[in-house]
């Protein structure tokens, strides 16, 4: 089998390559390296993968390649994660980075995939998509973001239901829940606490720290997105851990996993941060066979080992 992963150099999209590849399968991996987060973090994010002579980078953009025809012509399977990432760097003029790198990326892609045929087509969405809506939260749900993050990954898994109904590609978006593990992103929530606690720095908590939210570990969307995949199934799934706790109760769980304490300043709500999230996975334990194996303090344990190796 021969997979293209957009976006392979990212934190999921590095694991989820090298995963195709541990199977066995040949993997065509596009990234244009965007400047969200320092690229040498990317680049030893797929340092290994590039030794492999199953595994191919294609240092492109989206919007602007014209390799992508040569390569979709021999392609089974396309894993779109490319996107530009978080929530409250999306408001203001950045927002147009987020049309171009969500939005219109996605739409071109589709436009060029709908040429060809492929066995599936899998979004990487996110549970922004909801919103603070009702939980747990439901993909028949409602969804009503709260962030232009939100509302353009939103837009993209509109535009995937499109190009399905009138182009037959057979599409499956996954909405991921606050994804967590070795090799995170350094702007992430667990990241920085670890760090900070491990280097007796003080952390900064976003309101009360009661808010809470529904932890990932990253095997565990590699899984179900590979599951996704091969499976018949088409739409939409929560991709969620289970693992939901408050954010208070998080950096109480990582100090008895460091032993030390953490410093910690309380600062205003962020306009964009939803309160609270919480999967009901239960239509891909059914339709896809999934079953997250990691509980939140062995997912913990691992991304503290992680960052503790770097900073030695």
């Amino acid at each position: 089998m021969r997979s293209l992963v957009t976006g392979c150099a990212g934190f999921i999209g590095s694991n989820l390559t090298r995963a195709l590849i541990d199977s066995g399968e040949t993997v065509v991996g596009i990234d244009c390296f965007t400047d969200y987060y320092d690229k040498k973090i990317k680049e030893e994010n797929i340092r290994e993968l590039l030794e492999s002579d199953k595994f191919t980078l294609l240092k492109e953009d989206l919007l602007t390649t014209g390799v992508l025809e040569g390569v979709l012509e021999k392609t089974d399977y396309v894993f779109h994660l490319a996107a530009q990432p978080g929530v409250r760097a999306s408001w203001g003029k950045d927002f147009e980075i987020y049309v171009r790198n969500n939005i219109l990326a996605t739409q071109r892609l589709l436009e060029m995939i709908k040429e060809f045929k492929i066995r599936k087509f899998i979004f990487a969405s996110s549970s922004s998509v909801y919103g603070d809506s009702e939980i747990p939260m439901r993909e028949d749900g409602m969804t009503r973001p709260v962030s232009p993050y939100g509302i353009s990954k939103l837009a993209c898994e509109n535009l995937c239901a499109l190009y399905r109904v009138n182009y037959g590609i057979p599409v499956v978006s996954l909405r991921y829940f606050t994804v967590f593990g070795p090799g995170q992103r350094p702007d992430m929530a667990f990241n920085r606490f670890i760090r900070a606690i491990l280097n007796g720095e003080e952390i900064s908590i976003y309101g009360d720290g009661s808010q809470t939210r529904d932890f990932t570990y990253i095997d565990d969307i590699v899984n179900g997105t590979i599951l996704a995949s091969r499976s018949r199934q088409e739409g939409i799934f929560n991709i969620g851990g289970g693992s939901r706790i408050m954010l208070n109760d998080a950096v109480r769980l990582i100090e008895d996993i460091t032993g030390k304490k953490a410093r910690i300043k309380y600062t205003r709500e962020q306009k964009g941060d939803v309160r609270d999230t919480f999967a009901d996975t239960g239509k891909a334990r059914k339709e896809l066979k999934y079953n997250p194996g990691y509980v939140l303090k062995e997912g913990l344990s691992r991304e503290v080992s992680w960052i503790k190796a770097l900073q030695e």
